[in-house]
């Protein structure tokens, strides 16, 4: 068996690794077509303390974001219920559907914040009354709020 090279990407390449990795390759490939493409570089101790210290700075990066998404959610459901109006027909039948456009709106219009619409899911809405929506704020921060929808 041939000795491998250790290297450090700056770019993701498919099946080997992401920008940052520390991959081990075969020293043609390195040395062919890896370094001079400036795909990867030559690990020493001087790279790998700077790999290191950019994942770390990663890190911290999206803890910090998961920080403002738990901050947002507090903010979110200390609110708690979102007036959405609607015209209605008989036995409190409204015209047309509630959305995720209209919740964000409504949840903008109270608090300043602004949501993805993509992120929120609505449950099947035709009358008047209080439904619960769910707003993914981050992978792994969800809040739950209220819409109260009422006349117009």
């Amino acid at each position: 068996m041939t000795k491998r090279v250790q290297l450090v990407l700056n770019q993701d390449v498919r099946k080997l690794g992401k920008a940052g990795d520390l991959v081990e390759v075969a020293p043609g490939y390195a040395r062919n077509y890896l370094v001079p493409k400036g795909i990867g570089i030559q690990a020493t101790p001087g790279i790998l303390k700077q790999v290191e210290r950019r994942k770390e700075q990663e890190r911290l990066r999206l803890i910090e974001i998961k920080q403002q998404a738990d901050t947002q959610k507090t903010a979110l459901e200390t609110i708690g219920r979102y007036t959405i109006r609607k015209q209605v027909g008989e036995n409190e039948a409204i015209f047309g559907t509630i959305t995720a456009s209209e919740v964000a709106e409504a949840i903008q219009a109270a608090t300043g914040q602004e949501i993805d619409r993509r992120g929120i899911t609505v449950p099947d809405i035709s009358k008047l009354g209080f439904y619960k929506a769910e707003v993914k704020l981050h992978p792994e921060v969800t809040a739950i709020v209220e819409i109260h929808v009422a006349p117009n």
